[in-house]
């Protein structure tokens, strides 16, 4: 993700600084039946659905910020560390 939105991006501390009024993300979505399911790739693990595609879209939001809400704060500030890695395409 750091990839995404920039070097040292630390999505536990969202809630702590100044936010943009928003974030672009590319949402993939398809039908399943009579429901709009659909998931951010470049955010593992957001996913939700639809009636609608404007369904979809607010309750794709609300996942984002779900996931940004339960994940815990490191134990200690200090003892966060960050390093680039390479990983075969």
């Amino acid at each position: 993700m750091a990839g995404f939105l920039g070097r040292g991006f630390d999505s536990r501390r969202l809630h702590q600084v100044s936010m943009p009024h928003s974030l672009r993300f590319r949402l993939e979505y398809w039908k399943d039946g009579d429901w709009y399911v659909g998931r951010l790739p470049q955010v593992p693990g957001v996913f939700s659905q639809g009636r609608t595609l404007e369904e979809l879209e607010d309750s794709i939001r609300d996942a984002y910020r779900l996931m940004l809400e339960e994940q815990p704060p490191p134990a200690a500030e200090s003892s966060v560390q960050t390093k680039e890695i390479e990983v075969p395409a």
